[in-house]
């Protein structure tokens, strides 16, 4: 007697009621697998794989995880039919699984090579996803039963592979469905497909025939999301990747229709009059529509320079736009098809004679040997792309892309004291040349107390009154001056036309090689490490104590925000900001400025705004590291920016909610309302980043495509926050009356209005302690006690973090406002 494998999935449903389909078996191709988003008595992701003509189903409790260190629990379920693999919808509620289902992503699956299906029944299955969203290598584990249960509990772990990734990245990033493009929210409502949100160009109104009018538009249908590549360290090997040059340019999309083009920035801005050369030469191109990605560029010396770049587009200069990639032809949308194939279709169309539009060539496997030709050549890079792979508009490890830098050895002929007394601050450093000793730069980072102090001792015994190399004045005043004996191997970006070294870091001392020996070498390429600039600002009272109770000094605040200037200023840059200045230190008296006149020097930058009364001010902004120390110089300790840069300032690309408590709220509750409001943003498709505020709150991050201007996006704020404290007035307001705050969580969304702004991430706050803002992930504040759980004192940590699987993403997201 045959068992109907459909028969407890039959007997679970009342099918007069639900819309789910009848469970009847059919031949199946074998090879297909689905995630359905089910929000029933509990979220939950079902997991879905084809064998033997039906769906083998586990419940993951909190979705899979990219982080392979993370162990999901999978529980098994009955199996359903194939048909069940297109099914979106709602259950209704007393009905087994009442609730909301999203065909949350497709795709097929195989077992490993040497493994199969049968490994199943076994308890044990790896096998290899090719998904829109999951990929790569993953492990199903049963575990064994415990007492009396009847169920089978099993483990999904994702392999560590190319595909690995963020703990949550894919729960907490993608947030419609794969078919329809809707929420949850929407699904529930019944409400249509959302097109704008599918994977891939919007199908139905391009077509063939070349058509009229005005030209394209930012937000037309021709505008999509651009795919971006995921840093690494090396190049991946094998036959499976095709490898780019990495240019140092603009990234753009051309958007081509009925003879005439416009030049769209990853963003989506339209910056067509700044590249009219290459737009009119695009308007040429024999189609009748195309959209096609590839990067803008300028050369100097026979490679692409990104300073150049900036003097051709403000002088009207020569500019080429490589192109690497076809998203459209002709009305048929390209981005389902592999790679390799958009790349032949787009071949032909930029292979002309004018040289405004060129291929990007490529090659297939041997990357690495790519890899260190551009490295050698002074190029910035490779960036890898899996030939096979679709184009996904958003940032995937499909495309790798690693970075060159150099490291070789140097002479120490010397040092300059350290402003603190005590060590030095940098080393001065030479290389043989034909005439002897050449002064090569000097390197003041990579160092820690104990090796400063071993290095002073070596240095001490070797002093002399005279120097050995020719240096800049102005580079060497102070300089203590050492026989050349010492050999040190240096990591460093680049080096100026007259060969000195920039961004350098000490990497150690070189006891097997003399210093007779040592010459300038070949560069070669290495893993690219955390770097401090040079900075050209001098801070004066270095020793002043700015957080007393901390024994922080000025010196010591300085050098926090050199340290983490890399990982801040994605944040802090090139945005208006409002400085906390406390001048005599955090406890004495402090105020906010945003105007500036010029007093903060050339480092600081200023921007005009049109105030509401009509006139216009000029506000503030940084652009480097530099621009950080000169604001602290004046007794700056905290940064707050406004919600959008100042190239958008009229769109904002974030939204902040501030979970602010009243007195007396444990940091427990703020942990739970974070985590509530960013399931309520997901809910309406918005990825949202937690991040400590350094105070007492915690701050809510939403990223946005700058596309909405100021008064939408306050009133999105304004009402989604008004909605959560009536849904919930036990817990929320969203008012700043203090009679009305008590024993609740203030829901401060007014950040969210022009002019407005919030502390920003790395930022130091002006309270005891010496405490920072700190971006965390969903899944480490749920073990967090504080919100100032990190100080200025752990800089290193701090970077080690931002450069971590655990914050891979933090903060990036292409969305816009949902219509609510």
């Amino acid at each position: 007697m045959t068992t109907d494998p459909l028969a407890r999935y039959n007997a679970k449903r009342d099918f007069a009621k639900t819309a789910e389909p009848a469970g009847t078996l059919e031949p199946g191709h074998g090879n297909r697998f689905i995630v359905q988003k089910h929000d029933a008595t509990r979220l939950h992701w079902d997991f879905r794989l084809e064998i033997d003509g039906v769906l083998k189903s586990w419940a993951v409790t909190r979705g899979p995880s990219l982080d392979p260190g993370e162990k999901r629990l999978a529980v098994r379920t009955e199996d359903h039919p194939l048909s069940y693999a297109d099914f979106e919808g709602t259950i209704p509620a007393g009905e087994y699984g009442g609730g909301t289902v999203m065909l949350w992503d497709s795709g097929t699956w195989a077992p490993i090579k040497g493994k199969s299906a049968k490994d199943l029944e076994k308890g044990h299955l790896h096998f290899i996803l090719d998904g829109e969203r999951m990929k790569g290598e993953w492990l199903l584990i049963r575990l064994k039963p415990r007492g009396k249960e009847k169920g089978e509990n099993w483990l999904l772990r994702k392999i560590d592979d190319a595909e690995a990734g963020a703990t949550d990245a894919l729960v907490e990033g993608a947030l419609t469905s794969v078919t329809t493009g809707r929420t949850m929210a929407e699904i529930a409502e019944g409400k249509k497909a959302s097109p704008r949100r599918r994977p891939g160009p919007v199908r139905g109104e391009r077509k063939a025939k070349p058509r009229s009018g005005p030209g394209l538009r930012r937000g037309d249908v021709v505008f999509q999301p651009l795919q971006l590549a995921t840093l690494v360290d090396s190049v991946p090997a094998g036959s499976g990747w095709l490898h780019e040059v990495k240019y140092d340019g603009y990234r753009a999309l051309l958007a081509v229709s009925g003879g005439k083009a416009k030049v769209f920035t990853r963003s989506g801005l339209d910056w067509t009059d700044k590249f009219a050369a290459i737009a009119e030469a695009a308007a040429k191109l024999d189609v009748a529509d195309a959209l096609i990605d590839g990067e803008i560029v300028a050369f100097k010396e026979g490679r692409p320079d990104f300073s150049t770049l900036k003097d051709a587009i403000s002088s009207g200069g020569d500019m080429t736009f490589f192109a690497f990639d076809l998203l459209a032809l002709d009305g048929e949308d390209l981005t389902k098809l592999p790679n390799i194939e958009r790349k032949e279709r787009l071949r032909p169309l930029v292979s002309g004679d004018d040289a405004r539009l060129q291929f990007a060539e490529h090659i297939t496997g041997s990357g690495e040997q790519l890899f260190e030709t551009m490295c050698r050549e002074g190029f910035e890079g490779v960036v890898s792309k899996r030939a096979d792979a679709p184009y996904r508009g958003r940032r995937t490890t499909d495309w790798l892309k690693t970075k060159c830098i150099r490291r070789q050895e140097f002479v120490i002929v010397g040092w300059l004291p350290s402003d603190k007394g005590r060590g030095f601050r940098s080393l001065l450093l030479g290389l043989n040349g034909a005439d002897g000793l050449v002064y090569a730069g000097k390197v003041g980072t990579g160092f820690n107390a104990a090796l400063i102090d071993s290095l002073s001792t070596k240095l001490a015994r070797l002093e002399r009154k005279t120097p050995t190399v020719t240096a800049p004045r102005a580079a060497v005043r102070g300089a203590h001056w050492v026989s050349p004996k010492l050999v040190a191997e240096v990591a460093f970006a680049e080096t100026t036309p007259d060969g000195v070294l920039r961004h350098s870091s000490f990497i150690g001392l070189r006891e097997d090689k003399a210093a007779k020996d040592v010459v300038a070498e070949v560069p070669v390429a290495v893993a690219e490490p955390d770097v401090a600039p040079e900075i050209h600002v001098t801070v004066s009272s270095r020793e002043r104590l700015i957080f007393p109770e901390s024994d922080v000094t000025k010196g010591d605040l300085a050098d926090y925000y050199v340290q983490v200037s890399g990982v801040m200023l994605p944040w802090a840059g090139n945005r208006p900001v409002s400085l906390v200045r406390c001048p005599q230190g955090r406890g004495k008296a402090c105020f906010f400025q945003k105007h500036d006149a010029g007093s903060f020097g050339d480092h600081v930058h200023q921007v005009p705004i049109r105030e509401k009364d009509g006139s216009t001010e000029n506000y503030l902004y940084v652009d480097d590291a530099d621009g950080l120390v000169a604001c602290l110089q004046m007794g700056t300790i905290e940064f707050h920016g406004w919600g959008s840069s100042v190239a958008t300032l009229e769109q904002p690309d974030r939204m902040v909610f501030d979970l602010d408590p009243d007195e007396g709220l444990g940091f427990d509750v703020v942990r739970k309302a974070a985590e509530d409001l960013k399931d309520h943003l997901a809910d309406i498709g918005l990825t949202s980043f937690a991040m400590l505020s350094g105070g007492k709150g915690v701050h809510v991050v939403v990223p946005l495509t700058p596309q909405a201007e100021w008064p939408a996006v306050k009133d999105f704020a304004d009402r989604f926050s008004r909605a959560l404290s009536a849904a919930e007035p036990e817990r929320f307001v969203a008012t700043m009356s203090k009679a009305k705050r008590k024993d609740r969580i203030f829901i401060d969304w007014l950040r969210n209005q022009r002019g407005a702004t919030a502390v920003l991430p790395y930022v130091a706050r002006a309270r005891a302690g010496a405490p920072v803002a700190a971006p965390v992930s969903w899944a480490e504040l749920r073990d967090i006690d504080r919100a100032n759980r990190w100080g200025v004192r752990d800089a290193a940590e701090l970077i080690e973090r931002a450069r971590s699987r655990a914050l891979a993403g933090w903060g990036f997201a292409d969305q816009v406002l949902p219509d609510l």
